[in-house]
């Protein structure tokens, strides 16, 4: 039997009204993640990728099999990058379309946990766990990108929601229905999609030990359906694939079939061949990554244990689900920040009940407000230092970013000192909030514009155009996505995946076929001894990597180039 205690929906936390509360929360929040949409394209590591297999979708029509320029791109299912080339087909504008799956996917994230919060506790709970998750930098940083994980946190968010709905506050087999699923749209985004079903663990051991306000629900069948509608997004694009590919034959499209089913999930997960970390990789992510939240977990931790000895379900099903995921990952040597990142809008559910007292310690306060004051100092120091003094690492630091950053730095710092002197110990969780919005929004509007041109490769695509000309060609050699991506004009490309040795007798017998009418566009490394710098034209410097053009009075004769040691084809900045 569930037993509820009376609480109170409705009653605002600063305001009069909740409603105008939660109109200003969501203009907040939708300025806090979207200013500067539009202001710059992808940058990498992993944005122009995903771009381009969009852009192709839409110019190709090759919607099933994602294509990285001319070659098959094996590594992620297609469903982040379909939502892109839709968001294209509405807006017909890249730089907005290329981030609206993630903003959508915040918004709805933020939306999901108050709603949930709201009814299992109340309004104020609800909408302080809203703007902890809100304002935590690792929610606010990534979902700003243009990535999978953003999206596919929406997605688990989802699904979590319409389980709660049913194992909490149901029965309600439509929403448990609803939450299998978008579990099975996660696995069709990112394989640990499935990982949403793993509330039901601690819901049976809820459900075995009796636990309070908890659900009983009685379906049998309906159990079983959950799992058919699990697996209906999966076989939906799942099904089309194979058929296409057993159909044409296509070896490449065999070798995809195989690399999204098993290289890119057993594999990846068993024998991980980056990202090698410690057991305890996660915990320092959570400490740091998860600023200002993590700091309320000293005193959030043992209010957890006491409200799980009183065997209250709403705290066993997400902490004991957080604990799953976290457990999951921490298994696998591969191991990346953004893996936990659905756990974190969870976490926030968690703590709602806990926030309006938590937030009136003296101690959380001073905690939240040493952080806000700590950061803005920080900024300012490294910035009027760099400015001033110009030590090795700002110079260092200044040959990959634009020299003007540090302005941007001084004026953030400038900003946080004011709004700590301005809302002080009192008001620190305030301040904290003041300040995030400051520091996306002058990043959003200020930094998107000024670092764009060397992030995306835009400034060095537009020189290669200019030195070449508007009707000649461009061979792309040992090239990025983003310069395939911010190409300007004809262009072609020697394949991405292939070994540079390859790709430069490509692409020197295709400049043999019009040597009037083409240049090479390459990166230095991929050249070796073989061109003459004499000869050639330095482009530019993009993303820490040298650019050169040349044409064919550039080649030395019978050379052939050397893998680079410093090879980097699979490495972004």
């Amino acid at each position: 039997m569930k037993h509820r205690s009376p609480v109170s929906h409705a009653r605002p936390l600063w305001l009069r009204n909740a409603r105008q509360e939660l109109f200003l929360f969501g203009v907040f929040a939708l300025l806090l993640l979207g200013l500067g949409i539009g202001l710059r394209d992808p940058w990498p590591s992993d944005e122009p990728r995903f771009a381009l297999v969009a852009q192709w979708m839409v110019e190709h029509g090759q919607w099933l099999f994602p294509h990285r320029g001319h070659e098959l791109y094996p590594d992620k299912p297609p469903v982040f990058m379909w939502l892109q080339a839709l968001g294209y087909l509405l807006v017909r504008n890249w730089r907005i379309a290329f981030l609206l799956p993630s903003l959508a996917a915040a918004l709805g994230a933020l939306a999901l946990v108050y709603d949930l919060a709201r009814r299992l506790w109340n309004h104020r709970s609800a909408l302080l766990a809203a703007a902890t998750l809100l304002v935590t930098i690792h929610f606010s940083y990534q979902m700003r990108n243009a990535q999978i994980d953003p999206l596919l946190l929406g997605w688990i968010t989802l699904a979590n929601y319409g389980l709660l709905r049913h194992l909490l506050l149901g029965p309600s087999w439509r929403w448990f229905a609803a939450g299998c699923f978008f579990a099975g749209v996660g696995v069709a985004t990112k394989g640990v999609g499935v990982l949403a079903l793993l509330m039901l663990v601690p819901y049976l051991v809820a459900r075995r030990g009796h636990w309070h306000q908890l659900a009983l629900p009685h379906g049998g069948w309906r159990w079983a359906g959950g799992l058919m509608l699990f697996l209906l997004p999966i076989l939906a694009w799942l099904l089309p694939m194979l058929l296409v590919a057993r159909a044409d034959g296509d070896p490449q499209h065999a070798e995809y079939v195989q690399n999204i089913l098993f290289g890119q999930t057993v594999h990846r997960y068993a024998t991980p061949t980056g990202h090698i970390h410690s057991p305890f990789y996660f915990l320092g992510i959570i400490v740091v990554d998860w600023l200002p939240l993590s700091l309320l977990l000293p005193w959030a931790l043992p209010a957890w244990w006491r409200r799980l000895k009183r065997r209250d379900a709403r705290f066993l099903l997400p902490l004991g689900w957080i604990v799953l995921v976290l457990l999951f990952f921490s298994f696998s040597p591969g191991k990346r920040d953004v893996y936990i990142l659905p756990a974190l809008p969870i976490t926030a559910l968690a703590l709602a009940p806990l926030l309006p007292g938590l937030l009136r310690k003296q101690g959380v306060r001073v905690a939240v407000f040493a952080l806000t004051l700590l950061l803005a100092m920080a900024l300012t120091a490294a910035a009027s230092l760099a400015l001033h003094a110009h030590p090795k690492w700002a110079i260092q630091l200044e040959q990959s970013l634009d020299p003007k950053i540090w302005w941007l730095f001084l004026s953030m710092g400038i900003a946080g000192l004011l709004i700590a002197a301005f809302t002080r110990l009192r008001y620190a969780p305030l301040g904290w909030l003041l300040f995030a919005f400051v520091l996306w929004g002058m990043y959003g509007l200020w930094g998107y514009p000024m670092l764009n041109g060397d992030r995306s490769a835009r400034d060095v695509m537009l020189h290669a155009r200019a030195i070449a000309g508007p009707d000649a060609s461009i061979g792309l050699l040992a090239w990025k996505e983003q310069n395939l991506l911010m190409a300007q004009g004809p262009v072609t490309e020697f394949g991405f995946l292939r070994p540079w040795p390859q790709q430069y007798a490509e692409a020197i017998s295709w400049l043999q076929q019009d040597p009037a009418n083409r240049w090479i566009f390459g990166l230095d490394d991929s050249m070796g001894a073989c061109v003459d710098r004499h000869h050639a034209i330095h482009v530019g410097r993009a993303n820490r990597r040298e650019w050169w053009m040349f044409r064919i009075d550039a080649v030395v004769p019978g050379c052939t180039p050397r893998m680079s040691e410093n090879a980097d084809d699979n490495t972004e900045y």
